[in-house]
């Protein structure tokens, strides 16, 4: 594990928000870093309010949108929402389809089936909208690149409306209108949206249209926040907006399917960290395991008992979606370490029989294990599927993008990415794949890095330190839970090892001069002996709350200890 311990920002600017904030300089120091640095950007950080989000108009062919989804409904159209079978994309079909389905009755759904019609925009669907008599699509979190698709829907009089949040290709398909904030010739102030979040500002500038204000749609902000979440887009800008104020929809008025999903979980306050761990995978199961129109059927259902018994269903598919995923991670493995592949530069590998629905989270898992660009394949039809999964700063979308020429299709951004290819080219794909990234990525890059905000002293945690801390939330990332260093500590004594293999890691901290603070370690185990004797360490850690049978105590969450100061 590298240890980066992040420069320090200029002095002159800490100084300068530490009196216009009058707070200690390691929180003027954590703001600057997070580029805040004077007195109004710090107000919106941690004030945000609805006003901050920007008008829905800005975005290329907004305007294109309404007018054509305005006219559909004066003509009576029959209108289909469409969208991606992961979090985002259901999230954003429930959203925009419970948000028409109040001004206008003639709205049907379409998620396509993962392993038959595969990502995005699928013919088949297209064919559904034709033999329903259906003449507006309005396509979310997909389409960007569905060139062929369009111009066969418009082969066909189905027009198509694009909200899409990917890197679009060289040219834009032929649509009514394209809502990508990433279009080069779009001008919108924001352009890190998930695609729920697209469709959210489509039904703002509907609303708009309609003399409806911001106020009139924080009901739909708990999908957004779930999307978001999941999506892992930046915390910044709109995002974090829309996550804060629909994290406070999920706490205190959620949409039924989704207080189902949580009505068993003890927390008073769900974060989102809880919101991606607890809410995110359960929806995705029904897309991976069954069909995601589950999850569309639970996100859109109004009545308790029954999103009650949906959710169940989608408990037992996530409870299914575990299984497949650690069977298939322990296969992968042994594969790794038959073909003696764990020294190379990326991780490709191959069964035909793997479950297509959790290749995404296999690709996860083992570079948890070998840290290196993976991409997880399996049969899908008569060609190869897979999902690619990079790690932090590589950009994977890139090194697939110099290996095009093996691939049937591709898409995806920076860190994450699904493409098929023939089986006959697998061979010259995965050599391709291994000798870009072996000339493309830094050595460093290939060891796991804890980046760390700055450095602190048990005696600088003092509850107005955490109160300040906790209003630093929503986290994702660019404004990451804040990880601190701490040098020469020592564990009291009740250092013990947790966990049915003893894997985990709880300890009783204490620096000189400091009281005593309680820790806990997941996957530090093997480290307890560094803690014994009473010798000093250094331990890299952030702050949390631990809530436990109603009692709310301060921790440490550590990510690393050491004997000494791992360099730079």
């Amino acid at each position: 594990m590298r240890w980066n311990l992040k420069s320090k920002p200029e002095k002159q600017k800490v100084q300068h928000l530490q009196n216009e904030l009058q707070v200690d300089e390691i929180i003027a120091t954590l703001l600057v870093q997070r580029g805040i640095e004077t007195f109004e950007q710090a107000k919106t950080f941690f004030r945000p309010t609805l006003e901050d989000l920007h008008n829905p108009f800005l975005m290329k062919d907004m305007d294109l949108a309404v007018n054509r989804i305005e006219n559909a409904i004066k003509n009576e159209e029959n209108i289909l929402v469409f969208g991606d079978y992961d979090v985002d994309g259901t999230t954003a079909v429930s959203l925009v389809s419970s948000y028409l389905k109040t001004i206008y009755p003639n709205i049907d759904t379409y998620i396509p089936d993962r392993y038959d019609e595969g990502y995005g925009i699928s013919y088949k669907g297209i064919d559904y909208a034709e033999d329903n008599g259906i003449s507006l699509i309005i396509a979310l979190d997909c389409g960007i690149k569905s060139i062929e698709h369009i111009d066969y829907a418009n082969n066909k009089g189905i027009d198509f409306i694009i909200c899409d949040h990917h890197r679009p290709g060289e040219f834009l398909p032929k649509a009514i209108a394209v809502l990508d904030p990433k279009r080069e010739d779009c001008s919108y102030p924001y352009d890190e949206l998930c695609g729920c979040g697209v469709g959210f500002k489509l039904i703002q500038a509907l609303g708009q249209n309609r003399n409806q204000t911001i106020q009139d749609l924080l009901p739909y902000l708990d999908l957004v926040a779930t999307a978001i979440a999941a999506d892992i887009v930046p915390m910044t800008g709109e995002n974090r907006v829309l996550a804060k104020f629909g994290l406070e929809i999920i706490n205190s008025n959620p949409r039924p399917g989704i207080q189902a999903l949580v009505q068993n979980i003890k927390k008073k306050t769900l974060t989102i960290t809880d919101v991606v761990f607890i809410v995110a995978p359960r929806i995705n199961a029904a897309g991976r395991i069954k069909h995601g129109n589950y999850a569309v059927q639970l996100l859109t259902e109004f009545n308790l008992e029954q999103a009650t018994e949906f959710a169940s269903e989608i408990e037992d598919f996530n409870s299914d979606r575990r299984g497949l995923d650690q069977q298939i991670t322990k296969e992968a493995l042994l594969q790794i370490e038959k073909n003696q592949e764990e020294k190379g530069f990326s991780t490709v590998v191959y069964q035909e029989d793997w479950h297509k629905g959790v290749i995404g989270i296999v690709a996860s898992r083992l570079i948890e294990k070998y840290y290196r660009p993976t991409i997880v394949f399996t049969k899908s039809g008569d060609k190869l599927a897979a999902s690619a999964r990079s790690v932090k700063d590589f950009d994977v979308y890139n090194a697939l993008e110099a290996c095009a020429e093996h691939l049937e299709q591709f898409g995806g951004h920076m860190y994450a990415a699904g493409m098929t290819l023939k089986e006959e080219n697998y061979e010259n794909f995965k050599n391709a794949f291994e000798k870009i990234v072996e000339e493309t990525i830094h050595p460093d890059l290939l060891i796991p890095e804890i980046s760390i905000d700055a450095e602190l002293e048990f005696s600088d945690i003092n509850p107005k330190f955490v109160r300040i801390l906790d209003q630093f939330e929503p986290f994702g990332p660019q404004n990451m839970h804040p990880i601190f260093l701490t040098k020469n500590v020592t564990d009291t004594g009740h250092g013990k090892p947790m966990g049915k293999e003893e894997e985990h890691l709880r300890l009783f901290l204490k620096q000189q001069n400091s009281e005593g603070i309680g820790a806990i370690g997941f996957g530090l185990g093997n480290k307890l002996e560094l803690t014994k004797n009473f010798n000093p360490f250094y331990v890299v850690y952030s702050i949390e709350e631990n809530e436990w049978n109603g009692n709310v105590s301060l921790q440490l969450r550590l990510r690393d200890l050491e004997s000494k100061l791992l360099s730079n």
